[in-house]
């Protein structure tokens, strides 16, 4: 993959540090985590589902953390449960996980519920009504100065 050199950007724009360390961090010759898998959906115009399979965890087990613009879903195993016999072959991975989500503006996460082996956390989109399109009305008097106003 290729390295781009973001550091110019960086020089001659005011308030996308966020939006460049994330496409650094995405540029970045590590692995992504691949466990546990998930699936991001939209549920409505700016509604959103993240659904990650959490096999073998409870819900004691699993922390869900939003922090500025960072969702984190972490799951540990609390203990280890007895097991009434021996395990010929584990596929069901229930090792400890840590899954980070970057949220966009706005978003927030309204719940979270856990089943069928699914944990399933809803987002919505909210913008405030001070950010939202709004019309301005056009004055087809003319200029009027603040004594015109003042006299009338």
């Amino acid at each position: 993959m290729r390295q781009f050199d973001l550091a110019p950007l960086y020089r001659n724009t005011v308030g996308f540090d966020r939006l460049f360390s994330m496409l650094d961090q995405f540029g970045g010759s590590e692995a992504a985590p691949s466990y546990p898998p998930y699936n991001i959906e939209r549920t409505g115009e700016n509604a959103y589902r993240i659904s990650v399979a959490v096999a073998g965890f409870s819900e004691d087990d699993l922390s869900i953390e939003v922090k500025e613009n960072a969702l984190t879903i972490r799951g540990e195993k609390k203990g280890t449960p007895e097991r009434k016999s021996d395990v010929l072959y584990q596929g069901i991975a229930a090792r400890s996980f840590e899954r980070r989500f970057q949220l966009a503006d706005y978003v927030q996460v309204t719940g979270a519920s856990l089943e069928n082996g699914l944990l399933h956390v809803d987002l919505v989109r909210e913008i405030p009504e001070t950010k939202k399109p709004r019309q301005i009305a056009i004055n087809t008097r003319g200029p009027q100065t603040i004594e015109a106003k003042q006299a009338a």
